[in-house]
């Protein structure tokens, strides 16, 4: 087995013959560029300790199914990364079986190493798929969407970070499909400001940039190139630039923040003018990542709802399995995305 600074290396063609790429594992991919698989080098959490088992709250159902399996073959198909796999979300086989998908574009390989976050870090050294935008946008008339959700993987190593590629893809969509909403759930571009305004000129109906955290847990939770003023600064360019446009972050709780912390960041995003908010249960993907520091209760995430609505949001999408781009589409028929009357129907 080659090495590279130390680091066992398997190559992606070796572990699809057989021998799986563990997580923590560096791996070349087919590319040509190194990785880490799920993100963190094995090791390298500081807090091997977590809250052990799980809440009847927090069992999400099966992936399994004929939608499901439709979305899955389609997605395969046509080349296509989704933030509902690589990113391990509990929600996919509620979200697969009702036909929707989250694109991630740019590829599975991200130029950063957030501590809560299982997708693949590495450097693609430029790497872009340029048949990546009409791959899209047949997947989208494929599948019959009516709303979509692009989110992407961070590419500092493109000048741009991706912005024109991100723009590219919008457009094509909006070209084969029109009738189909587009949501675009972006990085932070490093804070330029002009690229945020590439996205938005492809003309998407809601433009989105997780937080995250608290300002206090911002470092070590995110990358050290990720900032809470960062983010606060590209939601707030995005509404003054179209103000046509919602705008959209999301906030994961369980990882150490306090009530007065989760309020005053909900009124810094309503100060950067942002209209939806979604609320969402960190859950550690393997043991190299971030610890659980609590279970919120769907009790306690309806108390956190109606501070958000309190403050003016337009919507705040609150829940133990909410994540950013749960039941998008629904997002302002403001009834909490329907969650309050499933869980009355346990």
């Amino acid at each position: 087995m080659s090495t590279i600074k130390g680091i066992p290396v398997v190559s992606e063609v070796a572990a699809l013959g057989g021998h799986a790429v563990r997580s923590g594992q560096k791996y070349l991919t087919p590319q040509g560029f190194s990785a880490i698989k799920d993100g963190i080098k094995s090791g390298a959490a500081t807090d091997r300790q977590s809250l052990s088992g799980k809440p009847d709250w927090l069992r999400a159902r099966p992936a399994a199914g004929e939608g499901y399996d439709f979305v899955r073959r389609t997605v395969r198909g046509h080349r296509l990364a989704t933030v509902c796999e690589e990113a391990k979300c509990p929600n996919i086989g509620e979200c697969w079986n009702a036909g929707t998908a989250t694109i991630m574009l740019m590829g599975a390989v991200c130029t950063r190493a957030c501590r809560f976050c299982a997708v693949d870090t590495g450097n693609p050294r430029g790497w872009l798929d340029a048949d990546e935008p009409q791959q899209v946008a047949a997947s989208v008339a494929l599948m019959q969407l009516k709303y979509v959700v692009l989110t992407s993987v961070n590419r500092d190593d493109l000048p741009d970070g991706g912005a024109a590629h991100y723009a590219a893809c919008i457009r094509a969509i909006r070209q084969h499909n029109a009738h189909t909403a587009v949501e675009a759930l972006t990085p932070d571009f490093q804070g330029v400001l002009c690229d945020v305004e590439t996205v938005l000129d492809a003309g998407p109906q809601v433009f989105a940039q997780n937080i995250e955290t608290v300002r206090r847990l911002t470092h070590p939770v995110r990358d050290a190139r990720a900032g809470y003023e960062q983010t606060l600064s590209v939601l707030a360019h995005a509404r003054r630039y179209r103000d046509d446009v919602l705008t959209k972050s999301s906030l994961m709780l369980g990882i150490g923040e306090t009530d007065q912390e989760i309020a005053l960041c909900m009124d810094d995003l309503r100060a950067a003018g942002v209209d939806i908010l979604t609320l969402g249960q960190y859950l550690r993907p393997t043991v190299n990542h971030l610890s659980v520091q609590r279970f919120v209760s769907p009790q306690q995430f309806d108390q956190y709802r109606a501070w958000g609505l309190a403050r003016g949001f337009r919507e705040c999408v609150s829940g133990p399995l909410v994540r950013s781009s749960y039941r998008a589409e629904q997002a302002l028929v403001g009834n909490n995305v329907g969650l309050n009357a499933g869980l009355a129907r346990r």
